[in-house]
């Protein structure tokens, strides 16, 4: 048997190994919440142009960091659909295209983890400068932001970060420790 003969697998293995595909619905289904956020940010921006001569710098810049909020989870969808499915499902067979994401030549489940934490802490970002922002421009009455709400913004903001490098960190001594073997 040479080794470009895939070797003979049982039922079970190919029931087990099959059942792969039963997730291709869900990343269907995260394509359609894509096209949600296409919907959304057409709809931000649309709302952003025409107040753009009534609307003050701070109501500009929170619907500009809301656009920005809307492309990063839109980032993170793309990462999770392709990323996960080349990494769980089926490879995309995207070799030599002009359009292959960088990244996606080294994925794998722990690169992925960390590129979608990383994510994460993008998008909390933009939200604890959102909060931020919102509270300087309208006012800590009336913004709606209790200082309690942006202290447990901060602290889960600060717990992405630490998750991340927890993540990083348990990679970079899981790659060592591969090295070594």
């Amino acid at each position: 048997m040479s080794s470009d003969t895939p070797a003979k697998m049982t039922p079970l293995s190919t029931l087990i190994f099959s059942s792969r595909w039963l997730q291709l619905p869900l990343y269907l289904g995260l394509i359609i919440a894509q096209g949600v956020y296409v919907i959304l940010f057409m709809k931000e921006l649309i709302h952003l142009i025409s107040g753009a001569t009534s609307l003050s710098e701070q109501l500009i810049m929170l619907a500009v960091l809301g656009l920005i909020d809307v492309v990063m989870i839109s980032n993170l969808l793309v990462m999770v659909i392709v990323g996960g499915y080349e990494t769980f499902v089926s490879r995309l067979r995207l070799q030599g295209h002009p359009d292959q994401p960088e990244w996606l030549s080294h994925v794998n489940a722990t690169v992925l983890k960390v590129k979608l934490a990383m994510a994460i802490i993008g998008i909390s970002s933009i939200h604890l400068l959102k909060t931020f922002i919102a509270i300087s421009a309208l006012g800590t009455d009336d913004s709606g932001y209790t200082t309690e709400g942006v202290m447990w913004q901060t602290i889960i903001h600060v717990v992405f970060i630490l998750s991340a490098m927890g993540i990083a960190w348990t990679d970079y001594l899981m790659s060592k420790t591969l090295k070594g073997h």
